[in-house]
């Protein structure tokens, strides 16, 4: 038998190489089955923050709107749908992924938690080629996406890439027992994206909505990298809450993989 021309003949793979390997072979796969079975498809998964983009703002212009923040609404539609997009897309599809690439886990190589971890990979990667595309776009329509407090701006957008990744793995653990749950949680996600403040700025409620407003943390991520736009905005983030939001789910979803999805085996 011909030795694997991956590896010296001398030496076996390790299982750290083992891993890795069903991990590129899973993201390829994830990359590949989006739209239409090829790359291609693909690129329409990184063009749909444009697509949100395009279509708040068109509605902002019809109605005549100014936006509450700055003198470009493309700006201001931006620094609120792409922490929240980058939210919803991580949280919903880590569950998708993993209904999806169950079938895979028959390989003794494969594990269920494996196809959490590509998918995963997949959309972090996904979120930042969004962002490159539609500061691509923001240049190209004359208008200055470089927020004036660079590091508040991105450590908000890592915030919100961080609660998708947490709430993604709670959704695993549900969907493994309930997996209607895929379905319900697009409502729960929709809602999250109209009541945000992605088109509007949540500090300009009454005071009494504002309150509860604040309880929402995608709604705090979103103020967090506003503040990194305009730091004169009347705004308190709570980052100790945000912070607390990560971390909990992370673990909860966490301790779901080890006793409820593993369970299910």
């Amino acid at each position: 038998m011909a030795a694997n021309p991956s590896f010296p003949s001398h030496r076996r793979p390790s299982h750290l190489d083992v891993y890795l390997r069903v991990l590129s072979a899973l993201m390829l796969r994830d990359m590949r089955s989006r739209f239409g079975g090829n790359y291609w498809g693909y690129l329409v998964q990184v063009l749909w923050p444009c697509a949100h983009l395009g279509i708040l703002v068109g509605v902002m212009t019809f109605r005549g709107l100014k936006p509450p923040m700055g003198d470009d609404p493309m700006v201001f539609i931006a620094t609120g749908a792409l922490p929240a997009l980058a939210f919803q897309y991580i949280s919903r599809e880590v569950m998708k992924g993993f209904l999806i690439h169950k079938p895979l886990t028959y390989f003794p190589q494969v594990k269920r938690f494996d196809t959490v971890v590509a998918r995963i990979l997949v959309e972090i990667a996904s979120s930042f080629m969004g962002v490159m595309l539609i500061f691509v776009v923001l240049f190209c329509f004359g208008a200055d996406p470089i927020p004036s407090d660079m590091i508040m701006a991105i450590s908000g957008y890592l915030a919100a890439i961080a609660l998708g990744v947490g709430v993604g793995t709670v959704n695993v653990g549900i969907c493994s027992v309930f997996p209607g749950w895929a379905i319900g949680y697009i409502l729960v996600t929709i809602t999250l994206y109209l009541t945000s403040g992605v088109y509007f700025l949540a500090c300009y409620m009454p005071s009494e909505i504002y309150y509860y407003m604040k309880w929402n943390p995608i709604t705090q991520i979103i103020e967090w990298v506003r503040l990194g736009y305009d730091p004169t905005l009347p705004i308190e983030v709570d980052y100790l809450y945000v912070f607390g939001w990560v971390f909990c789910s992370l673990t909860i979803g966490l301790l779901m993989e080890r006793y409820v999805v593993r369970a299910q085996q």
